[in-house]
């Protein structure tokens, strides 16, 4: 090989790894260049809300209520492979809705499940044991959880206040779409039961409110 060969050859060496250089370069600069916090969000993210309300006939003025307001997220049949659905609730923190958190919101005191539960506003989630045998509704205090910048979806990260027991059971009928109801009877509206329903399953707990004067 002549030595302006050899010279050509060791010029082009050079001006590659140049050219890669460069390439590596803008490469870093660009994940350098991007931001470390975006922002996300959803337009009119569909949410259901049910409450319970007293009235004072006498002094015609509210009595007390609470109420809860929640995303509505729709069932998949994934979720129906026991595996997978164990995998992802046993154990855990489950989250309870959709989008933002879903609230419960008291201006009195209740008894869910024989737990006492103060006046305020909580965010919830659900509590699935480890053996999977025992889920609890899971009150969380929106202080402690703002306070930490959570989103909802990082709820297992979340400190529980309060936990209350729940049945579970097989649902009479399939839910799609997440819902939440507050039922009471007409002769004891201070006998409340909470039922959750979604896909096959259904979970209750009963809420007890002392009595309103």
């Amino acid at each position: 090989m002549s030595a302006r060969r050899t010279l050509l050859l060791i010029l082009l060496c050079v001006s590659l790894s140049g050219v890669v250089g460069l390439a590596a370069g803008k490469g870093q600069d660009s994940a350098k260049n991007k931001p470390k916090i975006i922002a996300f969000g959803s337009d009119s993210p569909e949410r259901g809300t049910t409450r319970v309300g007293y009235w004072n006939r006498e002094k015609n003025q509210g009595a007390g209520q609470f109420a809860i307001d929640y995303g509505r997220p729709v069932w998949r049949a994934d979720y129906e492979d026991k595996a997978k659905f164990d995998s992802m609730t046993k154990g855990k923190v489950y989250r309870l809705g959709a989008n933002f958190w879903t609230t419960f919101d008291s201006d009195i005191p209740v008894t869910v499940a024989g737990v006492s539960i103060p006046a305020g506003h909580w965010f919830l989630g659900l509590h699935r044991s480890e053996d999977g045998a025992t889920w609890s509704l899971a009150f969380i205090d929106p202080a402690k959880a703002s306070g930490m910048h959570l989103d909802a979806s990082e709820i297992g990260r979340a400190p529980i206040a309060h936990k209350a027991a729940m049945k579970i059971e097989m649902a009479s009928e399939k839910r799609e779409k997440l819902t939440i109801d507050l039922l009471y009877p007409e002769a004891n509206p201070n006998d409340v039961t909470l039922r959750i329903g979604w896909g096959n399953l259904q979970l209750t707990a009963p809420i007890a409110v002392s009595p309103i004067s």
